[in-house]
């Protein structure tokens, strides 16, 4: 027998906080405003950090993430679209003025 809904306490039905988002590389969930959040523009399709609509995914400002982001293609893959040399070396140039 299924079930028809009704059911919102399970976890498979319970949503995340509205200001909560997911890192694309180590999979975390914290709130957004501590993430770097880059951007596919709609409808050109440009990519860029921080503002605009369209699509977005979010990336811990670590070494770590920034570095399995980029070698596994993690922000190519969840913003389906080709991520410019230049957006990394600018992720890269906040890293550095963060001291991490």
């Amino acid at each position: 027998m299924f079930s028809t809904g009704g059911d919102r306490g399970s976890p498979q039905t319970q949503t995340m906080e509205k200001n909560l988002r997911r890192c694309v590389s180590c999979r975390q969930i914290r709130p957004k405003a501590e993430f770097w959040r880059v951007v596919r523009l709609y409808p050109a399709g440009a990519v860029q950090l921080d503002t605009g609509q369209g699509r977005a995914a979010y990336l811990c400002p670590q070494a770590s993430c920034l570095k399995a982001a980029r070698h596994k293609n993690r922000l190519g893959r969840a913003l389906k679209a080709t991520i410019p040399d230049g957006l990394y070396a600018q992720l890269d140039e906040r890293l550095r003025e963060l001291g991490k």
